[in-house]
């Protein structure tokens, strides 16, 4: 009876499966807030977002109902029905505000946010008889301009994530092992639904598994990398169609000892694939991740062609995009295989 298959380290979503748990330096999230309103979760930034303006524009509104306490003007503002006119200040000819009309803390709140949001409906403005009511309207048209760009930027930064672009590049629901060129070889195919391309894209796999060094020590997700070849040399790939990336399974590989008899006893084995490169439009730098289990490796079968010429230019047909066929390929391990050809 097959064992129970462990956790993935990496969805085939490219989401990293890890917890993070008992962090006692929380702090440092604190010195970089920018990164952390940015990752957090959207009904949480909208939340700090909201209660941002709220808070300043209540900090502000009782700062401004002080100012008007404390120079009289709540007192004569049951008294004076209309505002003084010009040049009353200097004449003593009636008692002059340091705010207009501002009878209350609720007219207060509506100026802090005429203030900060420089709505200006015209009822209500700063006099010159108080200079400390001047110098709050310049700290707070400061404050919630820095408030705007922060906020703005991190929507901003939110809406246009690198991982966004990264829905767009799919990789095959399985990956294949089959013969190639004479070896046996690890498949799976990757491609772009997008026009824009991504440039100077490169792909990289590595396997992670449990294992234990000769002390005894016991890594439980050892990362190790594997080579990858592709139809252009090297890592670097042009993905203006579907290509089909593979890996030789050579005396290098992690995979040399595998069969088909024991690959879905490898309960341990996880092959991560992780695609990168910049976005055309954006020259934002993007990744796209997925793995694969044991149980999700076709032995003995290939993908299909899905590119074919059509009126003078290439179509590709996405909906055989996963599809695989039987061929025949050797059920050993390509260490047998090699011993196999050198007998011969």
């Amino acid at each position: 009876r097959a064992r129970e298959r462990r956790a993935r380290f990496v969805g085939k979503n490219g989401a990293c499966n890890v917890a993070h748990k008992n962090i006692r330096e929380q702090g440092r999230f604190l010195q970089d807030v920018f990164t952390t309103l940015v990752d957090l979760k959207w009904p949480h930034t909208l939340l700090i977002f909201t209660m941002s303006f709220l808070c300043s524009w209540l900090l502000f509104g009782m700062v401004w109902w002080l100012i008007a306490f404390a120079h009289g003007d709540l007192d004569h503002s049951t008294r004076l029905q209309r505002e003084p006119a010009e040049g009353a200040a200097g004449s003593g000819a009636g008692f002059v505000p340091c705010v207009t009309s501002i009878h209350s803390f609720t007219s207060a709140f509506l100026f802090s946010i005429e203030v900060q949001v420089t709505i200006g409906f015209g009822g209500r403005m700063v006099t010159e008889e108080c200079p400390a009511a001047i110098l709050v309207l310049i700290v707070q048209n400061i404050v919630g301009l820095v408030i705007n760009a922060i906020m703005l930027g991190c929507i901003f930064m939110k809406t246009s994530q690198a991982h966004r672009r990264a829905e767009t590049l799919i990789f095959s629901k399985h990956a294949v092992i089959a013969l190639r060129e004479g070896r046996l070889c690890f498949m799976l195919r990757v491609g772009d639904l997008r026009k824009s391309m991504i440039i100077s894209a490169t792909i990289r796999m590595q396997v992670v598994k449990k294992t234990a060094s000769l002390e005894g020590e016991v890594v439980p997700l050892n990362q190790i990398d594997i080579q990858m070849e592709n139809p252009v040399g090297g890592n670097s790939i042009f993905l203006v169609s579907p290509l089909i990336i593979y890996h030789v399974i050579d005396k290098n590989s992690p995979l040399y000892d595998i069969s088909p008899t024991n690959l879905h006893h490898h309960e341990d084995l996880e092959i991560i694939v992780i695609l990168e490169g910049v976005v055309e439009t954006t020259g934002i730098t993007t990744q796209a991740r997925t793995s694969y289990l044991a149980d999700e490796i076709l032995w003995g079968q290939r993908f299909v062609p899905i590119v074919a010429e059509e009126d003078g230019r290439y179509s590709v047909d996405y909906s055989k995009f996963g599809n695989t066929v039987k061929v025949p390929t050797p059920s050993c391990t390509a260490r047998q295989l090699e011993e196999d050809k050198s007998i011969m």
